[in-house]
C-alpha cells in the first residue's frame, strides 16, 4: 500500500462521526476478551495461535481505526464525559 492510499483511508475514516467512532473504539472489547478467552478451547496449538492472532488483530485495527475517527477533539469529548461522570459519583 502506499502512502497516498494510507492518507485516503485516514482522511475517510477522520470523516466519520463522533458516534461511530465510539462505536469502533468500543467494538475492541470484545475482540480483546475473545483473543484471550478462546485460549481455553479444547483445540490445538496451531488453531489457538491463529485464532489469537486474528482476534487480537481485529482488537488493534478497531482500536486503532477508533481513535482515528475519533481524533484529537473526541477524545477531549471522551475524557471531558467520563471526567465529569467520576467526579459526580463522589
Amino acid at each position: 500500500m502506499g502512502k497516498e492510499m494510507l492518507n485516503r483511508i485516514k482522511a475517510w475514516l477522520s470523516g466519520l462521526s463522533f458516534r461511530t467512532g465510539v462505536i469502533v473504539l468500543l467494538m475492541c472489547i470484545p475482540f480483546y476478551i475473545l483473543s484471550f478467552a478462546q485460549m481455553a478451547l479444547p483445540i490445538s496449538v496451531e488453531a489457538k495461535g491463529v485464532l489469537w492472532f486474528v482476534l487480537f488483530g481485529l482488537a488493534k485495527t478497531c482500536q486503532y481505526g477508533g481513535l482515528t475517527i475519533l481524533g484529537v477533539e473526541g477524545l477531549r469529548r471522551l475524557k471531558a464525559k467520563f471526567g465529569r461522570s467520576k467526579e459526580a459519583e463522589e
